[in-house]
């Protein structure tokens, strides 16, 4: 069974003349523990889709079901709980809170969730060893790189091991080997985990790091390509190819 769906999903922004219309009639499954990306150029509705996905906005039209939840029957309440529980999220802006350490950065889910717990601790620790992150859990945000600081971000987004990883753009704010370095992060808590990822990027060398790339233009999915599941990811040959083909 598909660990996120959506169905007929439309969201429009503004009425009447003003109206824009930023998704039209989009239906995806995602299977658990695969790697999903979503491509296409700046204004097609990527980050809409993701925030629809994510919980963080409501669709127009349709509906959204994740680990067996649809979401437009929670209260707001609820649904707030859904995001902190469920869902990880990864944006370009971080959103890392500066004032407190790497270790507490990536512990917020646990503590807003009261985890406390020896495992919970221990989960962190592992986490600052596996993102390279030993000798800098006492730093603040603003003395880290940019590297560094997204390593943070994505190690808060899969501490509490949510459901789904939803990651906007997230290797946008950093140079190309940087970039590398964090997709592949999110692969490795994909493929180590089975971890369900969802990334949003315009990049194609990005995008071929999933399993699976859907192409959307325009607020509507227009093709996808079947990669599978591997440990090579240098060649973006097949994406770049069909984004010629689509004249994207």
């Amino acid at each position: 069974m598909a660990i996120i769906e959506g169905r007929n999903l439309s969201r429009v922004f503004g009425t009447g003349e003003t109206a824009v219309h930023a998704l039209r009639g989009v239906s995806l499954q995602v299977e658990p523990g695969e790697f999903v990306s979503v491509l296409g150029p700046s204004g097609a509705g990527k980050s809409t889709l993701l925030h629809l996905l994510g919980g963080l906005d409501t669709p127009t039209e349709g509906s959204v079901t994740v680990d067996g939840t649809d979401l437009s029957r929670l209260s707001e309440n609820a649904l707030t709980i859904f995001r902190r529980k469920r869902a990880g999220f990864v944006f370009q802006s971080l959103n890392l809170l500066p004032t407190l350490t790497v270790y507490e950065n990536i512990a917020v889910p646990l503590l807003l969730d009261n985890r406390r717990t020896k495992e919970d601790r221990d989960r962190v620790e592992d986490l600052i060893e596996l993102f390279g992150l030993r000798g800098r859990e006492n730093r603040r945000a603003p003395e880290l790189s940019a590297g560094e600081q997204q390593r943070v971000a994505i190690a808060r987004a899969i501490v509490a091991e949510p459901a789904i990883i939803i990651a906007d753009e997230p290797t946008g704010a950093v140079d190309t080997r940087t970039g590398e370095e964090i997709i592949q992060l999110l692969w490795e808590s994909s493929d180590n985990f089975h971890q369900t990822v969802l990334v949003v990027t315009h990049h194609p060398r990005v995008a071929v790091v999933a399993d699976r790339v859907l192409f959307l233009k325009d607020g509507e999915i227009i093709s996808e390509l079947t990669l599978g599941r591997r440990d090579n990811h240098t060649d973006a040959r097949p994406v770049i190819a069909r984004l010629e083909e689509l004249g994207l």
